[in-house]
This record gives structure tokens, sequence and C-alpha cells, in this order.
């Protein structure tokens, strides 16, 4: 059970006076993933905006083990790590139990790290991957990553007399990590927080590898007020954009089903690197995209048995 007031009472496992920017989804992420963890855990995270932000040299963030990997191989790293704490174990030299969790952004999980991903998952490692995915490569320069929604602007997808933003739509990770055929997947928001928490309870649970995919908002990147993050991210799930749900041993369940669905143009609205796509010679870009998400809310609905 979930309680608040309980919740409000434990330690930050991350600490304030990092250099990420306000409004950044990722350290939010990151306190509700820890917050939900009642064990010991050794963190890798992944080169890009959280690292950076929160061990510069010589200080750090971190109140737990930290390992610090470069984008291609946290897992490969973090997979490692877990198997020689089972050899450890095997040896009575630790009794304690440890849990083992990663953070990647989407550059990192989606495209330069997938392939490290993909193998520690099939060799069944325990651990938790978490993507906290802000949909760019955000640290350096907001480049377009294959996380990029479609038509979104970016410095490599930039708007012109001949782009409209970035032409191809989302790659869906969570589909893939799915047809790894691992215990648990799930999709996440910071903004529905309990759902998040009860999903890493679950994940860390399940012995094996566990994978959870949270839209984590970029203030920057995204071209919104850093007060509107979080309000955003629920905008993304009542329009369908980021639906909830998790994949229990092949089990499809849907976790909210919005009861007043929103066009996808509202979640596109909220956020100026779309604005381009409200001209009148564009509107049929926001069409695609809204036929695009339905297209696969029904399929997830028909996955799920709803």
């Amino acid at each position: 059970m979930l309680k608040l007031k309980e919740l409000s009472k434990k330690e930050l496992m991350i600490t304030g006076g990092h250099r990420l920017c306000p409004g950044c989804g990722a350290p939010i992420i990151v306190k509700e993933v820890l917050q939900a963890i009642d064990f010991p855990v050794v963190v890798g995270v992944s080169t890009g905006c959280l690292e950076v932000s929160t061990t510069l040299f010589p200080t750090t963030a971190w109140k737990v083990p930290f390992i610090h990997n470069a984008f291609e191989n946290n897992a490969a790293t973090i997979s490692g790590v877990e198997a020689a704490y089972r050899a450890l174990k095997r040896r009575k030299k630790i009794n304690e139990e440890f849990k083992f969790i990663v953070f990647g952004g989407d550059g990192g999980t989606y495209d330069i790290g997938l392939q490290s991903l993909s193998g520690a998952v099939e060799r069944g490692h325990n651990f938790l991957y978490v993507c906290y995915d802000n949909e760019a490569y955000m640290n350096t320069g907001i480049q377009r990553s294959s996380a990029t929604p479609r038509g979104a602007n970016t410095s490599t997808t930039p708007v012109g007399k001949i782009n409209n933003g970035k032409k191809r739509y989302k790659k869906d990770i969570t589909e893939i990590m799915v047809a790894h055929n691992i215990p648990y997947v799930a999709q996440a928001s910071p903004y529905h927080w309990k759902d998040l928490m009860k999903k890493v309870r679950k994940a860390i649970s399940i012995e094996g590898p566990a994978f959870l995919n949270v839209l984590s908002v970029c203030p920057r990147g995204w071209r919104i007020e850093e007060d509107r993050g979080i309000e955003i991210t629920k905008l993304a799930v009542d329009t369908n954009f980021w639906p909830l749900y998790e994949v229990e041993n092949g089990e499809y369940h849907i976790n909210y089903i919005p009861k007043d669905k929103k066009p996808i143009s509202a979640w596109l609205k909220s956020q100026g690197r779309f604005k381009h796509l409200f001209l009148e010679e564009n509107i049929y870009i926001i069409e695609d995209i809204q036929k695009e998400i339905d297209k696969r809310w029904q399929n997830l609905l028909k996955k799920a048995g709803e």
C-alpha cells in the first residue's frame, strides 16, 4: 500500500543541488522510482542529462552505490555487476538482498544502447531498466532520436521551407521489449505517481529482467514553461499518446483508460516544438498523427482484451 505520508518521511536517494534544469522530468522520475523500493539498490546511469548533471567531479547527488557508463553499455555493465553479486551470494560472502536499477535516456535506450539492453535482458539478468524518455538527445543540443515524435522540431529535424519537423513516427521501444519475452514490461508517467511506483514494486519483486518506460519532460527541448511539465505528461496519457499499461509474462493490462479522451492536437499545442504543425499547410500532419495514435490504441485494446 502506497501512503503519501509514509513516503514523504523516507530519505531521498538523490539530493537537491544537482545541475539538472528546473522542471526536468528525470530527477522526479528517479525520486519516484527509488522511493518505491525498500531494498538497498545499486544504480547504473548511462551518459546523458541525468548523469552529467548529478555527478560533476568531485561531487555527487546520489546516496546509493552508483556506476556511470557510456551510452552504449549500461545494461551490459549492470548485468556484470548483478552476475558478480550472485556469485558472491553463492559463496556466502554476501547475505544482504540488493536490487539493481538502470536509468537511461531515450538516446541511450532506444538507439545507442539498444544492443546492450537486448543482450542483457535476453540473458535473463535480474535488474530493472528504467528509460526516462524525453524524446531527443537533449544533453547535446536537442538532436532527434528514434524516440522523437513525428513533426517535432529539433536541431537535426529543423522546420523550414522544405521540412516540417521529424518525418517518421516514434519507435515503440516498449513493444520491442515485450517481444523479448521478459517477465515484466510497462509504461508509466510521473504525473500518475502511484501507478509508476506500483509498477516499480512489481518489477523488482519478479525474478528476471524488467523494463519500465517513463515519459520524461524536457522544458528546453519541448519548448514549454518550467512549471508545466507534469501537467503535460498527464495530457500525454489523456490523449492516448502515452498509454499506461503493463505486460506481465505476456499478458497485457491497461492501467488507465481516459474517460474524456482528448484529441492529440491538445498535447501538440501544449509544446513549442510542434507549433509549426498548426499552420494551415501542416494541419494534415496532425490528422495523420491522430490516425496513428488511434490505430495504436485500438491495437493495445485488442491485446488487453478490452
